[in-house]
């Protein structure tokens, strides 16, 4: 039996090493990883997975401590979508199964499997920030008996940690993409912008006839107006073709 203040080092340990996977650009399945590994070793626990959601609400099983873990979860999955740890993630509450056999009915493939496993109880706990729910995390142990309350605090606190982390990059990677496509968005408008100069300055026409023949341009070739406008630009054959083009009857 470890100290009080041997246990309270390792537990320091373990959240220092998952705060250390937190940096810029982090590697997620190496913080899952960690997160499945350090319930193993800190709790009761004969092995860990956890799921996530992908881009379309799905999950998937990203990090899992051993070979026994991993065929259970896959399982899970790919045949029935039935078990604790996908009930779990939908009700966004913790769903602890202790005594597998009993839960047949309710499980069927998933306890078979788990059986299979060498696994009597699960414990599978929501990564959940607020209303937010993106996967959850599954412990699996041999003996028919739940983890002490103390351990499953300990458990959910690592989902948390991790949960924030994932949560936080997405947001990040979300921001991030609203000001490339912000950006894009001003670029193509400072193109256009120039575009319709060159051709209502040369060809006296006005600014807004200039954008008129651009867009029907663009519409009748199946090409991008930005695309357009930057050829206009830098290629002057392609203005005076545009020009011609536009002095067609309009559809």
């Amino acid at each position: 039996m470890t100290t009080r203040a041997t246990r309270e080092a390792v537990l320091a340990a373990a959240f220092v090493d998952i705060a250390d996977t937190m940096v810029a650009d982090f590697d997620v399945l190496d913080l899952l990883h960690r997160v499945a590994r350090h319930c193993v070793n800190l709790l009761d626990a004969s092995a860990a997975g956890m799921l996530l959601t992908d881009g379309h609400g799905s999950l998937r099983l990203l990090a899992s401590s051993n070979e026994q873990a991993r065929l259970v979860e896959l399982f899970q999955l790919e045949n029935d979508q039935h078990g604790p740890c996908v009930e779990c993630f939908h009700r966004g509450e913790p769903v602890t199964a202790v005594g597998l056999s009993r839960w047949a009915d309710r499980w069927p493939g998933f306890v078979r499997e788990a059986a299979h496993q060498g696994f009597n109880t699960v414990h599978a706990l929501p990564m959940r920030l607020r209303d937010q729910v993106i996967g959850g995390l599954n412990i699996f142990r041999v003996e028919t008996a739940p983890l002490p309350a103390d351990d499953l605090m300990l458990a959910q606190a690592l989902a948390d940690s991790a949960t924030i982390a994932i949560v936080q990059q997405r947001a990040i990677a979300r921001t991030e993409m609203l000001v490339e496509q912000l950006q894009g968005a001003l670029n193509s408008r400072v193109i256009i912008e120039q575009a319709k100069g060159a051709l209502s300055g040369t060809n006296h026409i006005s600014v807004e006839e200039a954008f008129r023949r651009l867009r029907d341009y663009a519409r009748a070739h199946n090409l991008l107006l930005t695309d357009v406008a930057r050829a206009v630009v830098t290629d002057q054959s392609r203005a005076v073709e545009v020009l011609r083009f536009a002095g067609r009857p309009r559809s």
